[in-house]
């Protein structure tokens, strides 16, 4: 059975993981005629807790997620995929990329690196791609290794 996605959502952190997500996904957009959709979900849970919020922490945290997304853009364009959008999500990762943007954007396929940058939240309450793979109402499609199909490097050796 050959599934023909039209639109795939890729959430990005910065991590190793998140970009070979993203190179998979422009390479499946590209096959299949697809929109790509990025996505850097800002956690504001992280700042909750900062007795002095200072909304210019959130700003350059906003700042370098808008350069990475238009620099996966440019990357996305030059092989060959033109229907490529990006946005900065504030609130919960696991809700915004598993409930909310699969629902808003009509979805059929999220791609996501194994882990991602947050090892607290993966050891204390669970890891955002368990949970995408678990609630999201589309295909899902967990990535570990790199186009050549080498496993992801361990970025802890």
């Amino acid at each position: 059975m050959l599934q023909n996605y039209k639109q795939i959502l890729v959430p990005v952190d910065g991590s190793y993981e998140s970009e070979l997500a993203f190179k998979k996904a422009t390479a499946i957009a590209i096959r299949n005629h697809a929109s790509l959709h990025l996505v850097h979900v800002i956690d504001t849970r992280a700042y909750q807790n900062i007795s002095s919020f200072d909304t210019s922490m959130v700003e350059q945290v906003s700042d370098t997620a808008k350069e990475t997304l238009e620099n996966y853009v440019q990357e996305a364009h030059a092989a060959g995929l033109e229907d490529i959008d990006y946005s900065i999500e504030y609130g919960a990762p696991k809700s915004v990329i598993a409930k909310d943007l699969p629902i808003n954007l009509k979805i059929d396929l999220i791609i996501i690196g194994a882990t991602g940058l947050n090892a607290v939240e993966r050891l204390l309450i669970g890891s955002v791609t368990e949970y995408v793979t678990r609630i999201a109402p589309c295909d899902v499609l967990v990535v570990r290794t790199n186009l050549d199909n080498e496993p992801a490097k361990d970025p802890n050796k």
